[in-house]
């Protein structure tokens, strides 16, 4: 067993930017690489609960995130979430962005495992963000 998500939560620190003039973009091009890794094994209702179940967690420290985040097109799934991000500082956006996946992934381990969840963050995000801390799953 990882360390209570430790080496979890390294990946997603690696893979978020520290500055980014698009950090709204790029958190958004991150959901859209988990939401389908996810939906491929727990499906669209699973993934739905889990996303907006973490949206509502987030709230408490964020409360400029949506609280209704989900279109029924996937194409638009995170339409909500890239609008509420654009209206903050990036800075604030990969804060946000942060303590969004790691909730998400905080709830997919308790389901599914943490080996599992670190699976499919690899295979969601492998190439987006090649480790760059040598750290191996």
């Amino acid at each position: 067993m990882e360390n209570n998500g430790l080496l979890r939560h390294q990946i997603i620190e690696n893979l978020l930017p520290q500055q980014a003039d698009n950090a709204a973009g790029i958190a958004i091009t991150q959901w859209e690489l988990i939401a389908t890794q996810i939906i491929a094994i727990i499906g669209e209702g699973g993934f739905s609960a889990l996303y907006l179940r973490s949206l509502h967690l987030t709230q408490a420290t964020f409360p400029w995130l949506p609280s209704d985040s989900l279109s029924l097109q996937a194409d638009a799934r995170f339409e909500h979430l890239k609008t509420s991000m654009e209206g903050q500082s990036p800075e604030l956006v990969s804060a946000a962005n942060h303590l969004l996946l790691v909730t998400l992934t905080d709830i997919l381990a308790s389901l599914i495992g943490e080996a599992l969840t670190i699976r499919i963050l690899n295979s969601a995000w492998s190439n987006v963000a090649p480790t760059q801390s040598g750290v191996q799953t």
